[in-house]
């Protein structure tokens, strides 16, 4: 039986995408002040070490602004950075959460939690998910980023994008992940990392 609170963050996230479509109709899209790949090549000590492009079919399913994906290296170790960015969220358009999409590639998300990340003096909240696929394990760092805000919560990042759209004219947005191989001093890797990354994101934003 679906319980009370999770009927609620449903009926709240469909009338937010109906809101937000309606608000969007008539606003142009907006675009990043700098392109994705301004982000640097080397990050916290992790250097760039290959960048991929998307099939055909995943841009027809995910039908990104533009992204960014690319493999940095330490050492011996690896990890992957993703980027999608939304010029314009409207229902069929809007980011496609790791939650969801994951378990749909066979990966199992056997422990789920969330990391707080110091940000230039502050501390943003964001997804820690732990998965694993026949016997290959990873940590999941994600969030969703917008000119305005860092948060873990797609629930509530699609009611904070209704109070933009509103308050403001902009529905713009990206959702970054961050996947490395789940060994020891991988998490504490994937949180530095992500504290690195965060404030570069948000200069492809600002203007």
């Amino acid at each position: 039986m679906i319980s009370s609170r999770a009927f609620l963050w449903t009926f709240l996230l469909l009338l937010g995408t109906v809101v937000l479509t309606a608000l969007a109709a008539n606003r142009p899209p907006e675009s990043l002040r700098q392109p994705l790949d301004t982000v640097p090549r080397e990050i916290a000590g992790w250097t760039l070490s290959n960048e991929q492009e998307l099939g055909a079919h995943v841009l027809e399913v995910m039908l990104p602004t533009s992204y960014l994906s690319r493999t940095y290296q330490k050492g011996n170790r690896v990890l992957d950075l993703f980027i999608a960015f939304y010029a314009q969220q409207r229902a069929g358009e809007s980011m496609h959460s790791p939650k969801n999409c994951l378990p749909a590639a066979g990966w199992e998300i056997w422990r789920y939690e969330s990391a707080m990340i110091p940000v230039r003096g502050e501390t943003v909240k964001v997804n820690k998910y732990f998965i694993q696929n026949s016997g290959d394990r990873r940590v999941v760092f994600y969030w969703y980023q917008s000119k305005r805000r860092v948060v873990a919560s797609e629930y509530l990042g699609k009611i904070l994008l209704v109070r933009d759209a509103v308050l403001e004219g902009h529905t713009a947005g990206s959702i970054v992940r961050v996947i490395l191989p789940d060994v020891p001093s991988a998490a504490e890797a994937g949180a530095d990392f992500s504290a690195a990354l965060i404030p570069y994101v948000q200069q492809c934003f600002l203007r």
